[in-house]
């Protein structure tokens, strides 16, 4: 019996053999049949080639021309808003009361304008001690004048010794000197009452107000701060080389947070450079404040463009830049309708063209023809088929998107 089982195990293992070497030879027969078949293809497609036929085009595009033109030459910016000049109004007096505030922060004053008012009563007190003081020197004044005099004339008749008319004499400048200071305090005490009523010491606007109803002055407190005309300037920040390129006179766009755009004239540009940032500033005039001050206001930040002249840019759609790894490349037509991908550096775009600084050659020929639109699904070799109209190209175009969405 277990003989018979031993005989069973070895036909089957033996038909197993047998089995898996015929399916290696079957599968060996089917790899040299493919690979004659695709032989066969490669021999076709060849003698193909060789006879001239055309490869089926990729895609339907439009081309563009390089075109050489006078572009505005502009440097960007960025800067912030501030005051043209900004006063720091104040006060001179010492331990008087603030009566009176007239002004508030925004308000428009004129030069010359009440702004704030002290307490005038203790200085119109002491204006009166000092009108009294003087009234007293020069009726001193006048008594030692008329001894002077006396004396002088008791000289000649020996009545009175030279050392009592030395004594008149100094007597008559010690009282005319107390007069003059007399007078000195007088003036002190009525330009101290005059401290007391604050004017604005120029046109313009008021953009801070730290002064209080009811608080004591201390001298040299800052009450108001006023920007002076109400004329603002924007200070833009350039490095060292750029700030070469711009001089007094030069205009300037600035454009602010809500997108408007000012004008502006450059008035000054730093004589120095920040040795922290390497920048250097520029300001800008922005012109009128009644029609600037309505968009921007002082510690605002801004952008803007100087303008440089005009400079030669050789340009392009902007649509026939399409950006591949990082870099942005373009799609260049030869003879036989094949595209050739070229790797270009951009640099300004104006009015949806694009300036190509370098890729194309400097002295790039108006001949050159590249891809506009469909430039998006070309690869380097393509063959395409070029239409005169950009709505064949975008039927096509969309198709091409079509078909790869499907086969995702």
């Amino acid at each position: 019996m277990k003989l018979e089982l031993n005989k069973r195990n070895s036909m089957l293992v033996g038909a197993i053999v047998i089995l898996l070497s015929a399916m290696f030879l079957f599968a060996k027969k089917a790899d040299t049949a493919d690979a004659n078949s695709n032989s066969n293809a490669s021999n076709t497609t060849n003698n193909a080639n060789a006879k001239g036929v055309i490869a089926h085009p990729a895609l339907t595009v439009t081309l563009s021309t390089v075109q050489t033109s006078a572009w505005d030459s502009k440097l960007s910016a960025n800067g912030t808003i501030a005051a043209w000049q900004e006063s720091v109004i104040g006060t001179e007096l010492n331990g008087v009361r603030l009566v009176e505030l007239l002004v508030q922060v925004g308000d428009k004053v004129k030069r010359g304008q009440l702004l704030a008012r002290f307490s005038e009563g203790i200085l119109a007190t002491e204006m009166a001690q000092q009108n009294a003081a003087l009234a007293e020197a020069e009726a001193t004044l006048a008594d030692a004048q008329s001894n002077a005099r006396r004396a002088i004339q008791l000289k000649e008749s020996g009545a009175i010794s030279v050392q009592q008319i030395n004594q008149y004499a100094t007597a008559r400048n010690t009282a005319s000197a107390r007069v003059t200071a007399a007078r000195a305090s007088l003036q002190a005490a009525h330009l101290r009452l005059q401290q007391a009523r604050i004017v604005a010491p120029d046109d313009g606007v008021i953009s801070s107000r730290s002064a209080t109803v009811g608080a004591v002055a201390q001298s040299g407190q800052e009450l108001f701060r006023l920007i002076r005309q109400g004329k603002l300037e924007w200070r833009a920040e350039v490095t060292a080389e750029e700030s070469n390129r711009i001089s007094s006179g030069q205009a300037a766009n600035i454009i602010t947070v809500d997108g408007s755009n000012i004008k502006g004239k450059v008035r000054m540009v730093a004589p120095t450079i920040d040795p922290q940032t390497r920048k250097a500033l520029i300001y800008v005039d922005l012109g009128d404040n009644a029609t600037n001050m309505k968009n921007v206001k002082p510690g605002m930040f801004a952008k803007g463009e100087f303008s440089l002249g005009e400079s030669k840019a050789l340009s392009l759609p902007a649509s026939a830049i399409v950006m591949r790894d990082g870099y942005a490349s373009v799609f260049v037509l030869d003879g036989t309708n094949k595209v050739k991908q070229v790797r270009v550096v951009v640099g300004r775009i104006q009015q949806g063209r694009a300036e190509i600084n370098s890729g194309l050659g400097a002295n790039t020929s108006a001949n050159i023809k590249v891809v506009d639109s469909g430039a998006g699904f070309l690869a380097d070799g393509d063959t395409v088929r070029v239409v005169s109209t950009e709505a064949e190209a975008k039927s096509n175009v969309i198709k091409a998107a079509s078909a790869s969405a499907s086969g995702k």
